[in-house]
């Protein structure tokens, strides 16, 4: 076993990574950048390394730092977590060639499945059943306009270096090919230096199904059972589970086969993960489930895999790359309970999703549940990341007790004062087509407005609230006393987007502080009592649009003097390496325009003004 292992990654994957390696006796070496000084990863390893400015390009991407500060703390391995270089063999390769142990596949099986196109050619070959589509050498707007007629609409754009969403779009029809083909190759060579796509048959009604594989230098892979990965918002993973709902014996054993010959194909070492794609138009059936992509590193959602089989697979990680065999044949690992995991992010869901930025005063999860995270209270979420705060992971016997161990917990927790999507997700976990297991990918597209609209406080909230406020008088002598009836005051509370509202409570008190914060279902209510200085609260939008965030204009749609509808697009914002469409608030004139094609904007920058139009 290696003595000494440094993580190339940050946040929550570090700290994961960090509690394992502590336990085997291993010390552990963080690296960071500016913005991660004070980061809880950097205070929980052993040593820590700074490697560069906030952007990942100029720290977390920089292979030869990492391997300096390797050097520097006389590291014996890397961990890549998931992410950044994880799956760049390059990488891989140079650490093993500084004589480090690289806890992760051979350099050329990272090669041989990095690439969307030629990994389908391999499965393919190698009897695994793949989607039908294009994957072909010429890339020309023509030809791929020609396959995607041919395969027929609707069909699927995949960046064939992509990965968590980023560089793939659906597109309904032919009309709308030409301008999703120029959107995603834009994405995917800004975020993997790579424009090349392909295009796959879109099944009408898909579920994400992956099978977790690890193997061994020793010419041992087993497979660790499915995840179900279905809850997707535009293919980023929202909530997981293992097992999968629906799954029968024999489609398991089909699916898992798959899987374990896909990882053969290519001599695979370590943790991966097969992908597959099925249409569950009518249940799961294996012959409806095709191959979609491999992922050469441990998955975000690894955690519920590690719940239902008892296995911490970062200790496998780490024991079959210093060269051990696995711990267990397959004929020795099964499945116990259910469980489900759900990613806590730092975005406004009814906002489209956009990133919250700023200082996490509050931080309170239950701790009945597994919490990976890589913030605590006072911990800072920068633009510079992804805005995940926490994975919350909870099991349970069968998958009832787990969802309701998911609702409760994300029910109650507290976090803020950033906007996150708890209430989201807790409303997402209480859908009843999720509940029945009744999922596919399009579940939360379908269920938009109710699942992202902020819920107005309810009377248990107000009166929360309103208890927060206000402190004991005595009882007489004031407004609202009734012979034999307790007396009842009615309160206005006015929250932090200026609504009115009405409560009553018990008996009559009087103010004790400026406002309160009540947490419930998963939402954050600030409540205050009306100010008497004529302020007003939020309104109806003036047209003014501003920048949700620091970012770049990739796409600049409407020039000043513009007439405009409401919902027409008038700029694309790219931050986070995420592309945010802004759209008009209403029907009128471009009055003002501050922008410019390719400019760089900051936070709260009013970009574009909409006036009436006469």
């Amino acid at each position: 076993m290696m003595n000494s292992l440094l993580i190339a990654n940050r946040g929550e994957i570090a700290c994961r990574i960090i509690r394992t390696a502590r336990a085997l006796g291993i010390r552990t070496i963080a690296v960071y950048s500016d913005a991660d000084a004070d980061a809880l990863h950097v205070t929980s390893a052993d040593d820590a390394v700074h490697i560069g400015a906030s952007p990942a390009r100029e720290s977390y991407l920089l292979g030869d730092r990492i391997l300096a500060a390797a050097h520097e703390t006389k590291a014996d391995a890397i961990h890549p977590g998931y992410g950044f270089l994880s799956e760049n063999a390059d990488f891989a390769q140079s650490v093993i060639d500084a004589g480090m142990i690289w806890v992760g596949p051979k350099p050329q099986s990272i090669r041989a499945m990095g690439l969307k196109d030629a990994a389908k050619k391999l499965m393919s070959d190698a009897g695994v059943p793949v989607t039908p589509g294009y994957q072909g050498d010429d890339q020309s707007p023509e030809r791929l306009a020609k396959e995607a007629d041919a395969i027929g609409y609707p069909v699927l754009i995949k960046a064939v270096a992509g990965g968590g969403g980023k560089g793939m779009r659906k597109v309904d029809a032919a009309s709308e090919f030409a301008d999703a083909l120029k959107s995603c190759q834009r994405e995917a060579a800004s975020s993997f230096g790579n424009d090349i796509v392909l295009i796959e048959k879109w099944i009408e009604s898909p579920r994400h199904i992956e099978v977790q594989i690890i193997g061994d230098s020793h010419g041992n892979i087993v497979h660790l059972f499915e995840r179900d990965c279905s809850l997707q918002r535009r293919h980023q993973k929202v909530i997981e589970e293992a097992p999968a709902p629906g799954m029968d014996t024999k489609t398991r054993a089909a699916v898992c086969a798959a899987a374990v010959r896909a990882a053969k194909a290519v001599d695979y070492e370590n943790a991966g993960t097969i992908e597959f794609i099925a249409d569950a138009s009518d249940g799961l059936n294996a012959e409806r489930i095709w191959f979609m992509e491999m992922n050469t590193r441990l998955q975000v959602e690894h955690p519920v895999t590690e719940a239902i089989t008892g296995i911490d697979l970062v200790e496998w990680q780490l024991r079959v790359a210093s060269g051990e065999t696995l711990p267990k044949r397959q004929d020795e690992l099964s499945i116990k309970g259910w469980a489900m995991e759900a990613r806590l992010y730092a975005e406004d869901a009814s906002n489209g999703f956009l990133p919250s930025i700023g200082r996490l005063d509050t931080f309170n999860i239950s701790s009945d549940a597994r919490i990976d995270t890589g913030v605590g209270t006072g911990s800072e979420i920068t633009p510079f990341y992804d805005p995940m705060i926490a994975k919350v992971i909870v099991n349970g016997a069968d998958r009832a007790q787990a969802l309701q161990r998911l609702c409760h917990t994300l029910g109650n927790a507290e976090v803020g004062p950033l906007i996150t999507n708890a209430s989201f997700l807790y409303r997402l976990a209480g859908d009843p087509d999720f509940a029945s297991g009744n999922v596919d990918t399009g579940l939360i597209a379908r269920r938009d407005a109710e699942l992202t609209a902020r819920p107005a406080p309810d009377d248990t909230v107000l009166q929360h609230a309103a208890s927060a406020l206000l402190k004991d008088m005595p009882d007489y002598g004031v407004p609202g006393f009734r012979l034999n009836a307790p007396p009842k005051q009615t309160l206005d509370l006015t929250d932090q987007h200026g609504n009115l509202y009405k409560t009553s409570l018990p008996h009559p008190r009087d103010s004790d502080t400026e406002h309160a914060t009540v947490y419930w279902g998963g939402e954050r209510y600030v409540l205050a009592l009306p100010r008497t200085d004529g302020a007003g609260g939020g309104g109806a939008s003036d047209g003014t649009i501003i920048a949700p965030m620091p970012g770049r204009i990739i796409t600049l749609d409407v020039t000043a003097g513009d007439v405009v509808t409401k919902g027409q697009k008038l700029l694309t914002l790219e931050a986070m390496k995420m592309e945010h469409v802004l759209t008009a608030p209403f029907d009128g004139k471009v009055v003002l325009l501050n922008a410019e094609d390719g400019g760089q904007v900051n936070e709260g920058m009013v970009l574009v003004k909409i006036g009436s139009d006469d």
